[in-house]
């Protein structure tokens, strides 16, 4: 993963600093390839997601080419927010980078034994309760970084019926509001956390052939590596210290009107905040 060695700027002069990551969703195409960048800048990184075999297996792959990595995993069910909650309280020690890069996009609504609809929870709300649950660690660390992994592929989000329990699901239209919402719970925890030193930003990865992208019915013609360019510049490049609550494709900072609504952004956060409470 060309990163340029990027990892090395954020230390100061001898000084010997073990960063810790985690990446979720990363035994995918592009969260593995997220993963793999991760560990060559130097990041000890965990693999977080649902199959512990896929997550072994990409762990071993990763820790062949970078073993000073010590790359770990940990099984998680992003959806469900005890299993959130059970991962945060297994973790040692301080993060310094968590990228929420986990989504589901079936094809037919299904929920969660919580009765969620499986793609808001997935894609949302885990996005959610990852930043919720792993901000303490987070807090006073030295450029902490937040990076959600969105999409160019977002908009038509309805927060009267996110979860379409009155509409007839779409799964396109389901993946569109939950990517719109992600950019927005971008904008609200930059605001949140503006003061303790965590930068949080949304970016669209690029167009790969995935599981994901197939189930909307497309392929993709990137590469995992050129797709995991941008989330993995937002964590590592010294280019982007201290910019928060911003939306990026290609490495390049965009205008985004969901971030900039700001009824929207407080409703939102209100309605994820009452869903944790529960």
């Amino acid at each position: 993963m060309d990163s340029g060695g990027l990892r090395n700027k954020r230390t100061r002069p001898n000084q010997i600093m073990l960063l810790k990551a985690i990446v979720t969703g990363a035994y995918g195409a592009i969260g593995k390839a997220i993963a793999t960048g991760l560990a060559g800048d130097g990041f000890t990184v965990t693999l977080a997601g649902r199959d512990e075999g896929k997550l072994r297996q990409a762990a071993t792959e990763i820790g062949k080419q970078f073993p000073e990595a010590l790359p770990d995993w940990a099984v998680v069910n992003l959806s469900r927010q005890k299993e959130v909650q059970r991962f945060r309280e297994s973790w040692e020690g301080p993060l310094h980078v968590l990228i929420n890069n986990a989504a589901s996009c079936p094809r037919n609504r299904s929920v969660t034994p919580e009765g969620i609809e499986i793609q808001w929870a997935t894609n949302v709300l885990g996005y959610f309760w990852m930043i919720h649950y792993f901000a303490p660690c987070m807090k006073g660390q030295p450029d902490a970084r937040i990076i959600n992994v969105a999409s160019y592929w977002a908009g038509d989000l309805n927060l009267d019926d996110p979860e379409f329990r009155v509409r007839r699901y779409n799964n396109d239209e389901a993946y569109r509001q939950s990517k719109q919402a992600d950019r927005m719970l971008s904008a609200a925890f930059a605001e949140k956390f503006k003061n303790d030193g965590i930068t949080v930003n949304a970016c669209h990865p690029g167009d790969v052939n995935s599981k994901l992208s197939n189930d909307l019915g497309f392929g993709g013609s990137e590469s995992p590596r050129q797709g995991a360019g941008t989330p993995l510049w937002l964590a590592v490049s010294p280019e982007v210290a201290g910019i928060t609550g911003q939306y990026f494709e290609h490495r390049r900072k965009q205008s985004c009107p969901f971030m900039r609504d700001t009824t929207g952004v407080q409703r939102l956060f209100r309605m994820c905040e009452a869903a944790t409470a529960q």
